[in-house]
Order: C-alpha cells, then structure tokens, then sequence
C-alpha cells in the first residue's frame, strides 16, 4: 500500500529537539484496514504512523483528556473519513504539494473547514464582564463610548491575529514559546500573573452565568456557581466526540446570545443615528476614564492570546500552505469578533435608550439588570436576558478551562495526569468564584464594583501577555517569512504603548490622595517589569 506523506515533520528549533511531538499523519491512496479487519475505502483517508490504535487518542482534539501538547489535532481517523478530509489544508489530486485554483465554491468549503477557532476565541469577548461593562457604560454615559468599544475590539481583533499568526507558523503556542524565551523566576512570574487573569475573568463568567440562572430558576449565587461549574465540565467531555461537534455546541451558545441581545435591541429601538454616531465621533465624558479603560481589559483579555495561538493548531496544515491557513484564520476570525462588536454594541444601545438620564442609574449592574428590564419592559425581556446572561457565562467558562490548561502546560510543563491538571485549573477558579458568591450574596452592588476592577485587571495584566507575542511574531528567527512586516508591528506596539499609559494614568488616578512616594513607586515598578520582559523576549527573539 502506497502512503504520500501530508504532514512534514515538525519544525522545532534545536533545544526542542526533543520535545515529543503529535505521530505523522499520511494519507491512504488506497482501501485502509486497522489492523482489525476493518478498512474504509476512497482515498485521502487518514491513520497515524505508528499507532496500534487507529482512533484512541484521535477523539481527545483540544487536551481535556489528553495533555494539551503543541499540536492538538483535530480528530483524524480511518473510522471517520468525514472528519479528516474538511480539516486538511491540502487537496491530493495527483499529487500532494500540487496547489490548485481555488473558485469560490471550493474557496467557501475550505474557508468553513477552517471555521472553529476564531469563534471559540471571540466568546471571550462578549463574555458576562464585557455585558456588564457595556451596560453600565450605556446606562451611564449613552451612545458617546461606543467608539471606545469600537476601537478596543478592533485593536484585540489585530492581537488576536498575531496569535493565530504566531501558532500557524511555529506550530507551538504562546506559553510554549514563553517557557523557552524566559528564566524561571521570571517565568514563574508571567504564569502566576496569566492565572490571576484567567480566575478574574472566571469569577465574572461564572458569577454571571449564575446570575442568568438565579433569574430563571431562583438559584442562590453559590448554587448557580456549582451548577455552572458543573456543567462546564459535562459539556467539554463534548471534545471525545470530535472537534467539530464541540465547535458546533460553542455555536449554538453564541447563537443563543446573539439572538438574545438582538431580541432586546429590536423590542427597545435604540437610536440608529446615535449608535452610528457613537461608533464614528470620539467622545471622552468626565470621570469615564476608568471605565475606557477597563473596557480595554474585558474585550482584549491576555489568555485569550495564548488560548488563540493554540485554538489554531487544531487544523493540519501541510508544510509551506501556512500562509493560506493564516488568511482562512484571519476571515473566521473577522468574522467572528465583527460578531462579537455587534452584540456588545446592541447591549450598549440598548441600556443607553432605556436608562441613560434617568435616576438610580449609577447603581445598575449585571445583578439587577434584569430586574430593570423586567420592569421597563416587561417580563419577557427579563428571561431573554437571562438567556443571553447564561450562553455567554457557560461558553467563556469552558473556553476558560482551555486556556488555563495551555497556560499551564506550556509556562510550566507539568508531568500529571491531564485530568488532574484540569482539576487544578478549575479548583483554581472554583474556589474563588464561591467565596465571591457567599460573600457577596447579600450585598449584589458590591459586585458590580468588583467587576470593574477584575476589568481593568486584565488591562494590567495585557501587555505581560502582548509584549513577548509581538516580540515572537516580529522575529524572522522564529516566524521566517511569516514575521510580520515593519508597518504592521509599529501599529501594534503604539496600541501597546498606549495600553500601558492608560494603565500607569488610571494607576496614578486610583492612587489620587495617597503619598506621592507609594504612587511613584507603584507606577515604576510596574513599567520596569515591562520592559524587563520586553528586554528579554526581544533577546531571545534576535531583535
């Protein structure tokens, strides 16, 4: 039986030389048996060099199960020809490096064969953090912050590109990359920073999941906690199915959210004109700062960085068509967070035209949102944001758990059994999200202010992820051709640098009325521990 190899082996630099890497996968041009008796006809069938087994590890494609390395391929197996064939960059009509021309017909089919990633990615940006924000900043401040929204996610949409960019050309994803570029002590200090991002962004998922729960079913908070926690679990064990059935369950969340809040925007009405005109002409109101930029940090989260970079990997793609993969990627994922803005922009519309003016305002939250609509509105609009509350908490709680799993594996390369390392993660999260419950279930204005600091949190947190991937993404030594073009990383460092002026500004705000001395020091050590990791990922970047 003749075997055209599809997939090169792995390009790793020398010191990775020995890191285990995913078997070779090759194609059938002729009938294919298991070594059971079993075979699948038609050619472009896959099997894994080397395996006893022709589809054991195959169905454990993003590592809940299975430790997530650096390539955590789709399902590819000789029993499920339907799953290996729309997840190939690569057609083998006479010959397997032959690239073809595309007509848009072929160009849709590969184009949704690479439909995944992006949307797993963008739930982080329309999860229950980013609803809160975007509600109080219309309750607040009306329709004159939308072009903060705007312009947040279209710089996360161009961060998020460089991760995807980063995991098709290496193969390997952010942490992995983290791992090799810093020394332990520093490396220790950028993992613990990322978990701190992942459980403030799973306190205000998870909390508001419960919320949505506690409105459609009466649950206390720390019931809703465990529910949702417990579910999340259930439904990723989804992934043994394959990729493509859990990339569909994360779909019909989003659906569900989408259909929600576009639901409220129909009933409600906002104005069209001072949406458009909230999206186009900036506008800064007094003492909304703070509020810009948390913004910031709920749309552009750092694991989300790191989650991307790996999301990507779950596609095979054959040595020297990673430029094509990373234009498919970059559709999806345009499309995706595009998605994404409007949802937010719908919830921002929708607040700014039933509440902006009014009295009591100020004090309006993810608790009570509901309540208000419930009693503007009627209380069929009350269950539908219920919906939305809880499809947007249950989808960026499992995609959470993805992202604490690579952060892990790739900062610190844990040996344990995988299962175990999920546990970790999400005991992780867990615990502090009940302790947040419990002591928060009597006083829910107090969560509103909790959220907007975990908000800005992840501001801080940001440019501890962002540095050491522009730094990667720009070096030809580890991108080759790939490496992004001059113009484009002087767009993205200025976004950068404007992030963490943001930052130092609101940190020196925040600390208004307290001994210069404190401030002073706050705002140094927090810039010398940037540019320490700048230093360093640059050095190792060749730059």
């Amino acid at each position: 039986m003749e075997r055209d190899t599809l997939v090169d082996a792995r390009h790793a630099p020398p010191s990775q030389a020995s890191r285990p890497r995913p078997p070779v996968l090759t194609a059938c041009t002729s009938p294919c048996g298991n070594g059971n008796g079993d075979s699948v006809d038609g050619p472009n069938n896959f099997v894994r060099q080397g395996s006893r087994e022709p589809t054991p590890v195959a169905l454990n494609s993003f590592g809940l199960l299975k430790p997530p390395e650096s390539h955590p391929s789709t399902p590819l197996s000789i029993c499920k020809p339907e799953l290996a064939r729309p997840l190939c960059l690569g057609e083998d009509k006479g010959g397997v490096d032959k690239v073809l021309e595309l007509s848009w017909t072929s160009w849709l089919k590969r184009l949704l064969a690479f439909t995944g990633p992006g949307w797993l990615m963008s739930i982080a940006y329309v999860d229950p953090g980013n609803l809160e924000a975007d509600l109080q900043i219309g309750a607040q401040f009306g329709y004159s912050l939308l072009w903060a929204l705007f312009a947040s996610t279209a710089v996360g949409l161009g961060m998020q590109l460089v991760a995807a960019r980063l995991g098709c050309a290496t193969k390997r994803h952010l942490a992995e990359h983290c791992r090799d570029a810093f020394n332990r002590p520093l490396r220790l200090f950028l993992w613990a920073l990322t978990e701190m991002a992942i459980i403030g962004s799973d306190i205000q998922e998870v909390i508001g999941c419960s919320i949505g729960l506690e409105l459609l079913a009466g649950l206390s908070l720390a019931e809703g906690v465990l529910v949702t926690a417990f579910a999340a679990f259930i439904f990723l064990f989804l992934e043994r199915l394959g990729t493509r059935p859990l990339e569909l369950f994360f779909g019909i969340l989003i659906l569900v959210l989408a259909l929600s809040m576009g639901r409220l925007f129909i009933v409600i009405s906002p104005d069209d004109l001072a949406v458009l005109e909230g999206l186009t002409i900036p506008q800064l109101p007094k003492n909304a700062l703070q509020q810009v930029v948390g913004m910031v940090g709920c749309v552009i989260m750092p694991h989300n960085l790191f989650l991307h970079s790996a999301l990507v990997q779950s596609r095979v793609i054959q040595s020297g068509e990673e430029e094509e993969a990373i234009r498919l990627f970059t559709v999806e994922s345009t499309a995706a967070i595009i998605t994404s803005l409007v949802i937010n922009t719908f919830v921002v519309a929708v607040f700014a035209k039933g509440f902006y003016g009014k009295p009591g305002t100020e004090g309006i939250g993810l608790a009570n949102a509901g309540s208000y609509l419930g009693e503007e509105f009627g209380h069929t609009m009350r269950i539908v944001w219920a919906l939305g509350l809880c499809a947007a908490g249950q989808s960026s709680t499992m995609t959470g758990a993805y992202a604490g799993q690579w952060v892990m594996q790739g900062y610190l390369q844990l040996q344990v059994a995988p299962w175990k390392r999920a546990l970790i993660t999400r005991s992780m999260a867990l615990v502090p999200c009940l302790m947040v419950a419990i002591y928060f279930r009597d006083r829910r204005d107090g969560l509103d202010v909790l959220n907007g600091y975990l908000n800005i949190l992840q501001s801080v947190v940001l440019p501890f992820a962002a540095v050491p991937l522009l730094s990667f993404a720009g070096s030809y030594r580890i991108m080759g051709r790939l490496a992004l073009s001059k113009p484009a990383m002087g767009s993205a460092w200025l976004a950068m640098s404007m992030t963490i002026g943001a930052n130092m500004y609101l940190a020196l705000q925040q600390f208004e009325g307290h001994s210069w001395i404190l401030t002073t020091l706050v705002c140094s050590i927090y810039f010398a521990a940037v540019v320490l990791v700048f230093v360093k990922a640059q050095k190792f970047a060749g730059g």
